[in-house]
């Protein structure tokens, strides 16, 4: 038991120790933000209160609590350290929030502002920001809330559980994982906005909605559609979805609108499918699965195994 506890206290006292250098590292990058860009930014008042606002949302409290969690580390408070910590992770949330609406308007000031635009160019210029610029600082308080997750982790790992500081610990790190969750799926949900639009410019015209509120892409590929008469093979694009499934051909290739777009065959509802490998059960070649509507049975065919098998694994699960 005491070997025990002696390793639990070497491996402490190292994750606290890197905990502390990197936590020092994160608020001189803050810092950089802060002195070089927000104060002078409002002295001079090169743009807007509002528009100050929210390219930096609430990067200064989100320093000021990390710098009074480094205080505490330094002096091997750890209890108190984290009881202030917990209170500001709602910051997290919110500048993640905030985060893409920060860099839009950043991207529109360096294209309209001219002397904001040149304000920046010659700050990042500086040797303190070693070549990096505003834009690759600004994700940085996401980028330390990851790591926070592991010290913490590793800090829980390495203390005697019938420890007050135990409690405190596995209180702080449910704190970190729920804001975790909360950043993932903010991100999360942005990029799938991303993908229904980029679907949505693929498909010719406006007849097909892809954007719609609560639908999920979960992949798209090109697959063989197996008719029913003996006709030949049809190469058709697929698109899945939580709740569709859009099948769709290539415009043609010289039509000076669309040439480079796709033009939408059928849309399958999901909520009345039956999903069922007809082939491909063992490493053959390819395989064919067979997909069952009221109406409708559609027969899709690959030579690649290994494609076949995770259609068949992501229809499945979006059936369900």
């Amino acid at each position: 038991v005491e070997d025990q506890r002696a390793r639990w206290e070497r491996k402490r006292s190292r994750t606290a120790k890197e905990l502390l250098e990197t936590e020092h590292r994160y608020l001189e990058q803050l810092d950089l933000v802060l002195t070089y860009f927000v104060t002078i930014l409002k002295a001079k008042g090169t743009l807007k209160p509002a528009v100050l606002e929210t390219i930096f949302g609430p990067l200064e409290s989100l320093y000021s609590a990390s710098h009074v969690l480094s205080l505490h580390l330094e002096k091997g408070n750890l209890e108190p350290g984290l009881e202030n910590f917990c209170q500001s992770l709602d910051l997290y949330g919110h500048y993640a929030e905030n985060l893409e609406h920060a860099n839009k308007t950043l991207k529109e000031q360096v294209r309209k502002n001219k002397s904001f635009r040149r304000f920046k160019k010659l700050q990042e210029t500086r040797p303190q920001f070693q070549g990096r610029q505003l834009e690759d600082l600004l994700p940085l308080p996401l980028q330390r809330l990851h790591q926070y997750k592991h010290f913490f982790r590793d800090l829980l790992e390495n203390t005697s559980p019938d420890t007050a500081e135990y409690q405190k610990l596995a209180k702080t790190m449910k704190s970190v994982c729920e804001v975790s969750h909360w950043v993932q799926d903010i991100f999360d949900k942005r990029e799938n906005s991303l993908q229904l639009l980029r679907v949505q410019k693929l498909l010719k015209g406006q007849k097909t909605q892809v954007l719609t509120a609560g639908r999920w892409y979960i992949r798209e590929g090109w697959l063989l559609v197996v008719p029913a008469k003996g006709e030949e093979l049809k190469r058709r694009m697929f698109f899945l979805f939580s709740d569709i499934l859009i099948a769709a051909k290539p415009c043609h290739p010289l039509h000076l609108l669309n040439s480079s777009k796709l033009s939408c065959q059928a849309v399958y509802p999901l909520h009345q499918c039956s999903v069922d490998k007809v082939f491909g059960h063992t490493w053959s070649q390819g395989g064919l699965l067979s997909l069952s509507f009221p109406h409708k049975t559609l027969l899709l065919m690959s030579s690649n195994q290994q494609e076949i098998n995770d259609w068949y694994r992501s229809l499945t699960a979006a059936v369900r």
